[in-house]
């Protein structure tokens, strides 16, 4: 596509107006990323900020928005409490970001299309479950341990669904009438009978929810003060007004934690699951486009590595390409990078000069909005759907999601990895070769390429051949055939006489292969 100038402008008209709604879907999502992993809530804007100004320049995609990352969430959580501070995670983060500009340098954007689907949604689903479990708490305005109740993976399954029941049990009514609102809006602005209204669609659901929350509180304050959200349950940024106060805001990494081994391990989980899910994110906002760009993925890894070793060394939070900003950047019309860079610019200017506004929203219309996105991750309809695809997509699936919840997010990928790729070898096993049967005539025919995998394979079928039978062993349109199989079937051929079967083989031969019973 045209890179010049005059297209930029020429798209302009276009470009604005989605950036805006970018920035409003953003903002309250920067600022639920930020308290769901446990950081400072500061620390996600400045990630947005470098999202939006930064990556839209370095990436290749057009119209993929990034910014701080749900899917992160839990993985932030763990590592800033296994390595005891936010500057020490910070440390992770830059080396994770050099990581990923060298897997970007290295072409390992290609690594992305290996990853099975049902791997993927599963891993999306957990995090959407995992979601809704911590955010209820917010939802309802229980805090016994406001700060720390995002720690899933700290706990047991167990503690944390009790923790959920106990939510619910401890409930604050402001809290709950905000949230369950905003839930309500939220729910509503996606209905089909609304989305119809051009007005509906520019307005996102999600600012709605914050105006709401704002407005309720605002109005009990004044007339029903004891249904009041209290300020502890309120977002919290610092009051700035100035580019030096900004800049006073900025954090530095922890060099102190150098030879601490667990801030290189933390750095690997975090540029692996990183690259992935913005790989995972660029393909699916390649698939939404309207004029069906392509992202060079490795150009988006060294992008992405280059603005997460920024966001390391002044303090935000991790970055990866982020599916829910950028459809929203497509919905309203988005066109070229100016939509995602004006969201960065408009981020930068509100902390700046509008924080005392922000800090007027409470922190349940960011939990409303959070479950919600959990809900869209997790739906009931993802399980059906995996379903009817049958068992070789459920299992991974599910297993994928039930391994996450109980163990923690890379495990639970390396599980559903291990059993998507055993059901890859065993669709492969069972195509591997056929046997047919005419009469006293078999065909066995070999498809594609055969390895010692299916060495078993073969002996059944050959065991199952009777006396006094023909086999026609068709090797045509095998690509591979192991050295391990060509014996096996040798063997076959030389005890073929003793029961009268008489054997013929087409597209290989065995010539050379000396049976194993001649070792």
């Amino acid at each position: 596509m045209k890179s010049h100038v005059n297209y930029y402008l020429s798209n302009l008209g276009k470009d604005i107006p989605a950036s805006i709604v970018v920035f409003l879907v953003a903002l309250p999502l920067c600022l639920g990323i930020a308290l769901a992993s446990g950081a400072p809530l500061f620390s996600g804007v400045i990630a947005g900020i470098i999202g939006g100004i930064i990556v839209a320049w370095g990436s290749g995609s057009h119209l993929s928005v990034s910014g701080p990352a749900a899917g992160l969430t839990v993985i932030v959580f763990d590592a800033i409490a296994t390595l005891g501070n936010f500057n020490a995670f910070l440390l992770s983060l830059v080396f994770a970001g050099a990581l990923q500009m060298t897997l970007g340098f290295l072409k390992a954007g290609l690594i992305g299309a290996f990853f099975p689907a049902s791997v993927i949604k599963g891993m999306l689903a957990a995090i959407g479950m995992i979601l809704i479990i911590k955010q209820t708490p917010h939802a309802t305005g229980y805090d016994t341990s406001f700060a720390g109740d995002e720690s899933y993976m700290q706990e047991t399954a167990k503690s944390s669904f009790f923790e959920l029941v106990e939510a619910l049990q401890g409930i604050s009514p402001g809290a709950t009438v905000v949230s369950g609102v905003a839930l309500l809006i939220l729910i509503v602005w996606e209905t089909g009978f609304l989305r119809r209204l051009s007005l509906v669609r520019m307005i996102p659901g999600p600012l709605l929810a914050v105006v709401w929350g704002v407005g309720y509180n605002i109005w009990a304050q004044q007339y029903m003060p004891e249904w009041a959200i209290s300020e502890k349950h309120m977002v919290s940024l610092p009051e700035l007004g100035s580019a030096s106060n900004f800049i006073a805001q900025l954090r530095l990494p922890d060099f102190s934690y150098l030879n601490n081994p667990k801030v290189y391990s933390i750095a690997v989980t975090l540029a692996i699951i990183a690259s992935l899910e913005t790989l995972l994110s660029i393909e699916a906002v390649d698939k939404l486009d309207p004029h069906k760009r392509i992202a060079p993925t490795n150009r988006e890894l060294k992008a992405q590595g280059f603005a997460n070793m920024t966001s390391g060394l002044v303090g935000g939070l991790p970055i990866t390409a982020v599916i829910v900003r950028s459809a929203a950047n497509i919905n309203s019309g988005g066109q070229t990078r100016m939509s995602s860079f004006f969201h960065g610019i408009l981020l930068l200017v509100s902390v700046l000069f509008f924080a005392q506004y922000l800090n007027m929203i409470p922190l349940a219309c960011l939990a409303a909005i959070l479950l919600q996105t959990g809900y869209k991750l997790a739906k009931p309809a993802l399980l059906v759907e995996f379903y009817r695809k049958g068992w070789n997509q459920f299992l991974p699936f599910a297993i994928t999601v039930i391994a996450i919840l109980f163990t923690d997010l890379l495990e639970g990928i390396v599980i559903g990895m291990g059993v998507g790729i055993f059901f890859v070898l065993r669709a492969n096993f069972h195509e591997a070769m056929t046997l047919t049967q005419h009469g006293p005539h078999y065909l066995l025919r070999l498809h594609k390429d055969v390895s010692f995998l299916n060495k078993a394979l073969l002996r059944k079928h050959l065991s199952s051949i009777p006396e006094d039978s023909e086999l026609l062993i068709d090797g045509n349109k095998a690509l591979f055939i192991d050295q391990d199989i060509l014996e096996t079937i040798a063997d076959f051929m030389l005890a073929a006489p003793d029961n009268n079967i008489s054997v013929e083989i087409q597209g290989f031969s065995v010539a050379n292969v000396v049976p194993s019973s001649g070792h």
